[in-house]
């Protein structure tokens, strides 16, 4: 984990400087993942590195463990509340919808959770075109390969340095880093509605995730989970379809 540790803020330190940008902001949620990232971008750049927490409607307990994240790393942070931004906004949107009949009800709780997810990703571009900084996102190999993330919205940033790394992986390097063990053993959520648990919404847990990947047995109903998730994925993976005029 040491030597994981060193590679990845070299690497860090090579993005910075390849783009021609001053540091790195991540958003920070209180979950294990953004808490690695947060860790690894204060070693990175103790000087220019800043982790933007952004409630909306959001658990307390969140916000407490994103603020020891930040105490502990010694981290510089922000906390822009997007509660009143996202009513307004999806206000606005179900009416226009509802006023001609069109409005799906049986969509409207993932519709909102989707719009939290992008709304966060666009504050936190707006902040990092003020510090000149990349936006690190948060993303790991389970999340990744199962598509579990919101297409541009916490799927929205310029650089992943945990894409390699299987949940597992990810607390290995977080207790190196020594993230607080109540972040570490806290159960994974998205913060998209109140009680949402990432492995109660896909149907399987990141164990089973993790051991698909590295290629061992796991039942067959999780097995056919993970490839269909995998499969209706496949788009957000990719960089938008293009039409070709002159070939």
């Amino acid at each position: 984990m040491e030597k994981l540790t060193n590679e990845l803020v070299l690497w860090l330190r090579k993005q910075v400087k390849d783009s021609h940008t001053k540091g790195l902001v991540v958003g920070l949620s209180g979950g294990i993942d953004s808490a690695v990232v947060t860790y690894l971008i204060k070693l990175a750049f103790p000087d220019n590195s800043l982790a933007v927490v952004m409630p909306i409607k959001s658990n307390p307990t969140d916000i407490k463990d994103a603020n020891i994240i930040i105490n502990d790393s010694g981290i510089n942070s922000l906390t822009i509340d997007l509660t009143q931004s996202q009513e307004i906004l999806y206000g606005e949107i179900y009416k226009q919808i509802n006023d001609k009949n069109d409005w799906q009800a049986d969509k409207d709780q993932i519709n909102d959770a989707n719009l939290r997810a992008r709304l966060r990703m666009s504050a936190l571009y707006s902040v990092a075109t003020n510090y000149e900084y990349l936006v690190v996102g948060t993303d790991n190999l389970a999340e990744w390969y199962t598509g579990y993330f919101t297409k541009y919205g916490d799927g929205g940033s310029d650089i992943l340095p945990l894409i390699d790394l299987t949940k597992g992986e990810v607390r290995e390097l977080a207790r190196h880093l020594k993230v607080a063990e109540g972040v570490i053993k806290k159960v994974p959520s998205a913060d998209l509605w109140e009680g949402q648990t990432d492995e109660i919404e896909m149907g399987t847990s990141y164990d089973m995730i993790d051991a698909y990947l590295d290629g061992k047995e796991i039942p067959e109903k999780d097995k056919k989970i993970i490839e269909n998730m995998h499969q209706k994925t496949e788009h957000k993976r990719h960089t938008p379809t293009q039409y070709r005029f002159k070939q």
